[in-house]
């Protein structure tokens, strides 16, 4: 199995995954392109939605719900991001991954507050095989938005890739404090917990 070397990335991800995480991204928060970033998410509604997601136990009413949230996430409150998003969809679609690249490189530098930019790059470079990467840009989303439960499972996944059992059950854990109705962190998780307690007899 190939590893990846998170040396850099290892302390803030556990820190992120035991107590939250609060980590100060401000010094990439320059030279905004635009004047209408000012409000990039609608936090009250945003914790109206996680509050649900939280009591909700049945898994089609949570996936619904987490449906909601992730619509409110794609909108960057700002017309020039969500159209270079779009365009970096299409690329993907179109397998132009280097494209794709090109434009979240613009959509984070236009709002380095917008955690989904940061979000759908970690993604592109988890798809290209650049982990270490993709590691970094999950580390600004969950700096940004610690409920962000699509960056915690591409934490997950990375973590899977590396044979890291251990860090891999700390982020479903997190996942499943926020979305507990999510199956394939309960199973991944039972999966993961006998693993461990096997290798450790």
């Amino acid at each position: 199995m190939r590893h990846f070397s998170f040396s850099g990335f290892i302390p803030v991800l556990l820190a992120m995954l035991l107590v939250g995480g609060s980590a100060d991204i401000s010094a990439f928060a320059q030279n905004r392109a635009e004047a209408d970033t000012a409000s990039v998410q609608p936090a009250d509604s945003l914790d109206t939605l996680f509050a649900e997601l939280k009591r909700e136990r049945d898994e089609r009413q949570a996936k619904r719900i987490s449906e909601r949230i992730w619509a409110e996430w794609r909108d960057s409150g700002s017309a020039t991001a969500n159209l270079l998003m779009q365009w970096a969809d299409k690329a993907v679609t179109d397998k132009k991954n280097s494209l794709a690249l090109d434009l979240l490189d613009q959509v984070v530098v236009l709002m380095p507050d917008y955690a989904e930019g940061w979000n759908r790059r970690a993604t592109l470079n988890y798809a290209m095989g650049n982990h270490d990467k993709s590691m970094a840009d999950i580390s600004r989303v969950l700096a940004l938005e610690p409920r962000h439960f699509g960056a915690i499972s591409g934490m997950a996944a990375i973590m899977a890739a590396a044979g890291n059992d251990e860090l891999e059950l700390k982020a479903w854990e997190q996942m499943l404090e926020i979305y507990p109705a999510n199956r394939q962190a309960q199973e991944r998780l039972g999966e993961l917990a006998d693993k461990l307690s096997g290798s450790r007899i």
